[in-house]
């Protein structure tokens, strides 16, 4: 019988299959590093060619020349003879006779009387002169406005406008008052001032008559 082969011969052709895979591990990695495996990458990959399609250009086509147009001769229309208008026969003049009709009237003709011109008609009346009221005479002698004692401790001045209607015989008949001077003490003392007053009566056309005066009364402190 044969004998069975010995451990350390199986052991060392384990360790050469071992050392062989390491070898190569480490040819690989350095092959990886060097470069050389990229360029057994790059020749053994082929290199893609790229056409491109030229398509080679259509023929160009001539248009059938246009087909000749038969050409269209006008017709003559017969042109109508005019015929000439026959000529109205010569009426014989009327000769008129100068002696009047045995029944016809006879006279002159009369002009009308011509219209009366507006120059003619009276002027309007001009409008009678108006002459206002006044306190500006000399003979009036009115007396002065006299000042409230009240109004002049305060301060109080201003002008008052008071509306009087003046009779004909120049004395004032009623007083209003038309502007305030801002105190009723200065409003009050001028409406009894102006109904002590004489004016001058409004005239109109020379006659005196009753009329609206705006006397101004104006109190300032000294």
């Amino acid at each position: 019988m044969a004998q069975p082969p010995a451990p350390s011969i199986r052991l060392s052709r384990n360790a050469l299959i071992a050392v062989g895979v390491l070898l190569f591990h480490v040819a690989a990695i350095w092959a990886f590093h060097s470069g050389l495996l990229r360029r057994m990458v790059e020749v053994v990959m082929p290199v893609e060619v790229f056409a491109e399609m030229i398509t080679p250009p259509a023929p160009k086509t001539e248009p059938p020349p246009p087909l000749p147009q038969p050409k269209v001769t006008p017709e003559k229309q017969p042109v109508a003879k005019r015929t000439p208008a026959p000529q109205a026969a010569p009426q014989p003049l009327a000769i008129t006779d100068p002696t009047p009709a045995p029944n016809a009237p006879t006279g002159t003709l009369m002009s009308q009387p011509p219209a009366p011109s507006l120059s003619s008609a009276p002027a309007a009346p001009a409008a009678p002169a108006v002459q206002l009221p006044s306190t500006e005479a000399d003979y009036l002698q009115n007396p002065k406005a006299t000042y409230p004692p009240m109004s002049r401790r305060m301060g109080e001045q201003g002008m008052v406008l008071v509306r009087v209607l003046v009779g004909a015989d120049g004395q004032p008949q009623k007083a209003e008052l038309k502007r305030t001077s801002g105190y009723e003490r200065l409003d009050k003392s001028a409406l009894e001032y102006v109904m002590k007053c004489r004016y001058v009566p409004g005239k109109v056309g020379g006659v005196a008559q009753a009329m609206w005066y705006d006397a101004p009364v104006n109190y300032v402190l000294d």
